[in-house]
């Protein structure tokens, strides 16, 4: 999975945008094969879906498919504007406040 840019935002069709994120900017490396869990559905006991990791800070949270969308209420309490994927085999991204999905730039 690709944790750090270039990523491309893209419409609903999968064709490039031709705007960017700016909030990709200053993002520094996360873990690249983060913890399988919710860390906030682990302490409340609650279960989830399929994970999303901040590209700001590293956590592990629940999807919004999930009962309790940790990863959704991660982003305004932290400011950390910016997901990826947790699940293998899955290489794209979120990010919040501009509603953009991000996929990995073509390498070449």
């Amino acid at each position: 999975m690709n944790t750090h840019v270039p990523w491309v935002a893209l419409d609903e069709s999968g064709a490039p945008l031709p705007r960017q994120c700016v909030h990709l900017d200053g993002l520094e490396p996360v873990e690249s094969s983060p913890p399988l869990e919710c860390v906030d559905c682990i302490r409340e006991g609650s279960t989830w879906v399929n994970l999303r990791q901040c590209l700001s800070c590293g956590e592990v949270r629940c999807c919004d498919d999930s009962p309790r969308k940790h990863a959704s209420a991660h982003w305004p309490l932290s400011g950390h504007p910016v997901i990826r994927s947790a699940q293998p085999d899955d290489d794209w991204a979120w990010c919040y406040p501009e509603e953009l999905f991000l996929s990995p730039a073509e390498a070449g």
